[in-house]
C-alpha cells in the first residue's frame, strides 16, 4: 500500500469515528439514541437511506450481474428507482406523520403495536424477530462487502479487513447510535456518488471514448448492449418487482421516521431519487 493511500486509509477511519463521538455528544435519551431526536435534514435522511440501502449492492453486486449477464440486468437498477422514488411519494410524509401520533413511536414494532392497539405484544414480538433474523444476513452481507473493498484496495487479507470493518462500525453506532449511523451514511453516500460518477468518466476516457467503450463490449459479446435481448416479459417483471422491497424495509423506514419535519419530503424524495438515479447510471 503506498504511503498516501494509507493516509487516506486512516483519515477515513478516523473521520468515521469522529463524527461517532460528535453525535455522541449530541445524545442525552433513547429517542436521540434510536431515532436521532426526530431531527434528519432532507439531505442527511435522503444519502443516508440510499447509501445504507445500496452500499454494496451498487458498487459490488449490480456491476458484477451487468458485467457477468448485459444490459439485461439493468432492469433491476430502473425497479428500484421506481421503487424509490414511489416509497417516499406515498410513505415517507404518512409514516413520519402516524409515528409521532401513535405515542411517539420510535421503531418500526414500536409503531406497529401502538398503531393497531395490539396489548398482547405478539405484533411487536413477531416483526422484531423478522427483522433480527433476515438484517442478521443484510448485515453480514455488507460487512462482506467491506471487507471485499478493503481488500482489494488497501492490501490487507480478507479477515484483516472485515475485523477493521466491524470494529469501526460497531465503535461509530456504540457511541452516536441512529445519529452517527445517518451521518457517517451521509458522507458515505457522497463518497459514493463522487465515485460512480467518477468512475465510467474515466474509463471510457482511456478506451478513447463512448463509441471504443461501446465497440469492446460489443466484441465480447454483442447481447450485452441489449436490454431485451434473451429476457423474457416474466424476467423483467420480476427484475422490475426489486423495487417493492423498498416499502418493506426496516433501515429505510426508520430515515422518514426521523425526518425534521414531514414538510421535508418532498425535498428528500428529490435529492434521493436523484442520486439513485445518477448512481445507477454511473
Amino acid at each position: 500500500m503506498s504511503t498516501a493511500t494509507l493516509i487516506t486509509f486512516i483519515i477515513y477511519l478516523i473521520g468515521m469515528l469522529g463524527i461517532g463521538f460528535a453525535a455522541y455528544r449530541l445524545t442525552s435519551d433513547l429517542s436521540d439514541y434510536v431515532l436521532g431526536g426526530r431531527r434528519l435534514g432532507p439531505g442527511v435522511a435522503a444519502l443516508s437511506a440510499g447509501a445504507s440501502d445500496m452500499s454494496g449492492w451498487l458498487l459490488l453486486g449490480l456491476p458484477g450481474a451487468i458485467y457477468a449477464s448485459g444490459l439485461s440486468e439493468a432492469w433491476i437498477g430502473v425497479g428500484l428507482a421506481i421503487g424509490a422514488y414511489l416509497n417516499w411519494q406515498f410513505v415517507a410524509r404518512r409514516l413520519r406523520v402516524f409515528t409521532e401520533v401513535a405515542n411517539d413511536s420510535i421503531t418500526v414494532p414500536d409503531y406497529l403495536e401502538n398503531r393497531f392497539r395490539d396489548k398482547s405484544h405478539i405484533l411487536r414480538v413477531i416483526s422484531a424477530a423478522v427483522i433480527l433474523l433476515f438484517f442478521t444476513f443484510y448485515t453480514s452481507s455488507g460487512m462482506v462487502a467491506g471487507a471485499k473493498l478493503f481488500e482489494a484496495s488497501f492490501a490487507l487479507s480478507y479477515t484483516q479487513a472485515l475485523w477493521l470493518g466491524a470494529i469501526v462500525t460497531i465503535s461509530y453506532t456504540f457511541l452516536g447510535g441512529f445519529l452517527a449511523v445517518s451521518w457517517t451514511d451521509f458522507v458515505q453516500g457522497i463518497l459514493m456518488f463522487l465515485a460512480l460518477i467518477a468512475v465510467p468518466i474515466v474509463a471510457i476516457s482511456e478506451m478513447g471514448g463512448w463509441n471504443n467503450a461501446v465497440d469492446a463490449v460489443g466484441q465480447i459479446d454483442p447481447a450485452h448492449l441489449n436490454m431485451v435481448q434473451g429476457v423474457g416479459a416474466l424476467a423483467i417483471i420480476s427484475s422490475l418487482a426489486w423495487g417493492l422491497g423498498y416499502f418493506g424495509q426496516p433501515h429505510i423506514l426508520v430515515r422518514f421516521m426521523a425526518l425534521r419535519s414531514p414538510k421535508d419530503v418532498p425535498k428528500a424524495r428529490f435529492i434521493g431519487v436523484g442520486w439513485m438515479v445518477l448512481g445507477l447510471y454511473g
